[in-house]
């Protein structure tokens, strides 16, 4: 890419996409394409159409997609691979037809078998069944994969596909209903935190900036206080709880969301499609990237490594009643390495950032 090549970046204003564009700016691109979903609804394939062949992006992020955490992949089914397949099949199509010079599709390590082998390898993809509560958004992810294959392989486009790990930052999604795990233990202990030193300024102003259940801080102290333990958060005896599901021993891998843009920036520029496969094969699989760090942490130890940073005083109690999930999820980013980038965020200095940013923007 030139610094002045026309780049689409779709889902600017998600986490990835957020993170791909300050990149991007930060390494001198100033040929933008941004569009909020006012601007341009990418469901509909006769708007994308129209879009591309206006303005006709030499480049394409491709990290615009719905998603959820857990609750919301298993409720929403239809509406997640309907709405990620309607996404990825406009933009990947849409960029075949206009001579985009290359694209990148991101999806989610979640495209991996729900038993699979640890550390997770690109080619162990399809090899046994998905994880079912999110297997509708899997599975249009791997479908996004495979168009990227597939079109690469009889138009010879340059599409590449890249699956990043578990990733927090800048812009992630703090709502207690439906955010992942990091970002949800970083809000629910600062409230603990406030909680404990009955800094109600601080916790009403936290529900007037992002609701629970639509409270938004302007009911009673009661009836906060009922909110906030439904979610987890309990005050009892003088001493605050913090709720966790689970048993807090299944490990996780964090990359901080930042590192992911750099690492899809590197790629854009220095790898392309025919780079990501043994050319002596026969057959072309396995041609996407995992991004990560190759390293795991158990959820007891994130919150301990939360707390300490907060400064929280309270106690956790880890709901066994609640599912554990996979026990075990780590990705192998030997391939990624190999093409010669490596994450430089730790996940204790990225716990640092992250609640840096949560309390600059709460």
């Amino acid at each position: 890419m030139n610094k002045s090549s026309k780049i689409f970046v779709a889902g600017h204003r998600g986490l990835v996409g957020s993170a791909i564009v300050k990149n991007l700016k930060a390494k001198g691109y100033h040929n933008l394409l941004l569009r909020s979903r006012s601007e341009l609804n990418l469901l509909d394939s006769l708007s994308v159409s129209n879009f591309f062949e206006v303005e006709k992006p030499e480049y394409v992020f491709l990290a615009a997609a719905k998603v959820g955490g857990i609750i919301a992949n298993n409720i929403y089914r239809a509406d997640f691979i309907y709405e990620n397949l309607m996404i990825q099949n406009n933009i990947i199509h849409q960029s075949y037809r206009n001579n985009v010079k290359k694209l990148m599709f991101l999806g989610s390590t979640c495209i991996y078998p729900k038993e699979c082998p640890q550390p997770m390898k690109e080619e162990y993809l399809l090899t046994d069944i998905l994880e079912y509560t999110n297997e509708p958004y899997a599975i249009a992810k791997i479908a996004g994969i495979k168009m990227c294959e597939s079109y690469n392989l009889q138009y010879g486009t340059n599409f590449i596909s890249v699956m990043p790990t578990n990733l927090y930052g800048p812009n992630d999604n703090f709502d207690l209903e439906k955010s992942h795990v990091l970002p949800a233990l970083v809000r629910k202990i600062l409230l603990g935190k406030a909680l404990e030193a009955s800094d109600w300024d601080f916790i009403k102003n936290d529900l007037k900036k992002l609701p629970i259940e639509n409270e938004n801080g302007s009911s009673s102290e009661n009836h906060i206080l009922g909110v906030l333990e439904k979610y987890g958060v309990s005050l009892k005896n003088d001493e605050v709880t913090v709720e966790i599901w689970g048993s807090g021993n299944p490990r996780r891998e964090f990359l901080w969301s930042e590192d992911m843009a750099d690492a899809c920036v590197f790629l854009m520029n220095k790898r392309d499609f025919k780079d990501t496969y043994d050319n002596s094969d026969k057959e072309v699989r396995n041609t996407h990237i995992n991004i990560g760090t190759g390293k795991d942490i158990s959820i007891k130890e994130l919150a301990l490594l939360i707390k300490e940073h907060v400064g929280f005083n309270g106690t956790f109690h880890f709901n066994e009643d609640k599912p554990d999930g996979t026990m075990v999820k780590l990705t192998d980013v030997s391939k990624l390495n190999n093409m010669g980038w490596k994450h430089s965020i730790e996940i204790s200095e990225g716990i640092k950032a992250l609640c840096s940013h949560y309390l600059e923007t709460a």
